[in-house]
């Protein structure tokens, strides 16, 4: 259909799944850090109560769990300082979440 965007791939990740390029895009949109109304509450498919911040690239959403931890990343992080990342590990696999057209768990 003309018009309309293509259903965007939506992941949920883990502190310990962050990827570099996602802890950027974090730093970016959030540089002073995220507050209270930044944050997205919504059901896993396990039924779990999950408090995320959101961040988009062209084809995908990602939601990355807040924590005190993550906090303290974000405003300790440099982008030069890489040392803290295996870029083998995309931190995707296994994370994502239903599509936007079955309705369930619906997070916008």
């Amino acid at each position: 259909m003309k018009g309309q965007q293509p259903a965007l791939k939506r992941v949920i990740v883990d502190f310990k799944k962050l990827t570099e390029e996602i802890l950027n895009l974090l730093v970016e949109k959030y540089p002073n850090g995220y507050k209270e109304k930044d944050i997205i509450v919504f059901r896993n498919a396990q039924n779990e109560i999950i408090e995320a911040v959101e961040v988009r690239t062209e084809d995908t959403v990602y939601l990355v769990k807040v924590s005190q931890r993550l906090a303290d990343t974000m405003e300790d992080y440099d982008g030069d300082d890489d040392d803290d990342f295996d870029d083998d590990d995309s931190g995707d696999e296994g994370l994502e979440i239903a599509d936007e057209s079955s309705g369930e768990g619906d997070f916008d």
